[in-house]
């Protein structure tokens, strides 16, 4: 793996999460799980194929650490790994400023860890070491207004360069969405340093690159190519869990699976779960030590770890660990917390839809 030079990496992994509440009262965002691994974990795997080793990881009082004890200390990804506490999420301009002494004089990469996206970064690190920008943003293009609101959108010129920024605009400009990824030289602590915090009292990100254009800094946008995932939503989460599980699970079978059940696809058992008289259809991950009796699990399905379903149908969902599921007769689209029971007592239902936080208990 070549190195990308002194350029340092900024993981956000704070934050409230106030749109994946009940379940994030008890968890970071960044640290629910996509095929039954940690979505920062994924953020941190791109960070270090790219070739960034020098990783600032920003954590709240709160969780920070479930963080620390997720990502330890880097060695599993040969980094190494700084934390640094932001008392409170005051936006994240002030969560760059809460790095300086991490960051230095260094140019860095700012990467808001429950983002995913199918393109490698090194192209993109070339780009920025090649044309030397004060700030390189990924952005997408977006048809849905309501989408376009909840971001960052940019203005472009026809070569590329970054005209105006506006944090979650009610009339958008452009249909181009900042997704989260930014490239930095040393400049954007000055910019930060000369802004005022927005009408929500935050210190916006998209406010010191606006500073940047007003400076006649050199600023530039990259429209990303392939897609890109925020899992800050409970549907933004199961089609990121959709869309990894679709492009990089692959079929491996540790666990025990008897001669009654049937497993199609691409399918991952993980040591110590047992499958007794089920069915099971890929892409699907099971975790360690799971237990599935005379159930189906269909595609899209993420099932954590010591979970146990029985007499059961689960679909395109993303189920956390520790949990029961029994007698449900469809379970779809749904996203359950961890220690989870839900049971079905009547005949009446015949599919369900749900998000719960953790330790819930639902008889239906």
């Amino acid at each position: 793996m070549k190195e990308a030079g002194n350029i340092k990496a900024l993981m956000l992994a704070g934050g409230r999460g106030t749109r994946l509440k009940p379940i994030t009262h008890t968890v970071t965002k960044q640290l629910l799980p996509v095929a039954n691994r940690p979505i920062l974990h994924y953020a941190i795997d791109q960070i270090r194929q790219a070739g960034i080793s020098d990783i600032g990881i920003i954590i709240s009082p709160e969780t920070g650490s479930s963080v620390q004890e997720s990502v330890g200390d880097g060695l599993k990804w040969d980094a190494r790994i700084t934390y640094i506490v932001q008392p409170e999420p005051l936006g994240l301009a002030h969560a760059v400023k809460m790095a300086q002494g991490f960051l230095g004089e260094s140019p860095f990469i700012m990467h808001l860890g429950d983002t995913l996206i199918q393109t490698d970064l090194t192209p993109l690190i070339e780009e920025f070491q090649n044309h030397t920008p004060d700030a390189l943003i990924m952005l997408q293009e977006v048809s849905d207004v309501a989408v376009l609101r909840l971001t960052g959108v940019v203005q472009v010129d026809e070569t590329g360069k970054v005209i105006s920024l506006e944090e979650k605009p009610q009339q958008p400009k452009s249909n181009l969405a900042l997704i989260g990824i930014y490239f930095f030289s040393p400049a954007i602590h000055e910019s930060i340093s000369r802004i005022k915090p927005s009408q929500r009292g935050e210190l916006e990100i998209t406010n010191a690159i606006q500073d940047l254009v007003d400076r006649d800094k050199k600023v530039l946008g990259h429209r990303l190519r392939g897609w890109w995932l925020d899992a800050g939503k409970k549907d933004d989460l199961l089609e990121a869990n959709r869309a990894v599980l679709d492009q990089f699970l692959k079929q491996d079978i540790q666990g025990q699976v008897d001669a009654k059940s049937s497993i199609l696809g691409r399918v991952e058992i993980r040591k110590g779960a047992v499958i007794e008289d089920s069915a099971i259809r890929g892409p699907v991950s099971i975790a360690e030590d799971c237990v599935v009796k005379n159930s189906f699990i269909g595609p899209f399905t993420s099932i954590g770890k010591r979970t146990v379903v029985e007499d059961s149908s689960v679909e395109h969902s993303v189920i956390l660990e520790d949990c029961h599921i029994n007698s449900i007769e469809r379970l779809a689209d749904s996203l359950i917390g961890n220690r989870v029971n839900l049971a079905k007592r009547e005949q009446r239902f015949k599919g369900i839809q749900l998000f719960t936080g953790d330790d819930a208990r639902i008889e239906l």
